[in-house]
């Protein structure tokens, strides 16, 4: 009676299969890494408080905020940005809201100075702390009788609105609370001891509603 050798069987493979593995291996990897990258914050000064253009910030007028943004080291101020002795903001900051690197400038090169300036007549619905406008005077030629306005200050940035009480009037007068260049605060001065009428104007048309 023959004995029948018995050969080993290879077993087969489908190619399929192994493209399907590594398909799902592939997958899998990038899920990874997507969350990975996902799951990266940085942290991100905040404004701890309503901020305006020409304050001057320390480290305690700041919050930390954790953000995944693009390109957030270079867009907003980040820990470790800040000098010593502080820094200058060159535009109003809301509350919470990110600090822009653009928004910062040099304590040692600041050049603007702020001003209170009475105003003559209602104030523009679009003028607001931030807001961009152009200083106008008219000097008095004679009793009751002004000059044509001329700008003596262009592109000046508003800090605040100041309302007072008047005692001759009874009522309530407003003034403009602007950043002035320093090279023009001479010249705004001499039109305010002249009792010049003043007038602040939108630099900038507000946007559609």
């Amino acid at each position: 009676m023959k004995t029948r050798s018995r050969r080993g069987r290879g077993i087969a493979v489908d190619p399929r299969l192994l493209i399907g593995l590594v398909l799902v291996v592939g997958s899998v990897a990038g899920v990874v890494a997507i969350v990975s990258t996902a799951d990266e914050t940085v942290q991100v000064y905040s404004a701890r408080s309503p901020l305006s253009p020409g304050d001057r910030i320390q480290l305690a007028d700041l919050d930390t905020s954790s953000v995944r943004l693009s390109g957030v080291d270079v867009l907003y101020l980040l820990p470790g940005d800040v000098p010593d002795d502080g820094f200058v903001l060159t535009r109003a900051v809301n509350e919470g809201e990110l600090i822009p690197a653009s928004a910062v400038g040099s304590v040692s090169g600041l050049r603007l100075t702020s001003l209170v300036l009475d105003v003559d007549g209602a104030l523009a619905a679009s003028i607001a702390p931030g807001s961009t406008v152009d200083v106008w005077s008219a000097r008095e030629v004679s009793n009751g009788q002004f000059g044509p306005p001329v700008v003596i200050v262009s592109g000046a940035t508003v800090v605040r609105l100041v309302t007072s009480d008047t005692i001759m009037t009874g009522g309530k007068s407003v003034g403009v609370e602007v950043l002035v260049p320093k090279a023009r605060v001479a010249r705004v001065l001499e039109a305010v001891s002249n009792s010049d009428a003043m007038s602040i104007v939108p630099a900038d048309l507000p946007g559609r509603g």
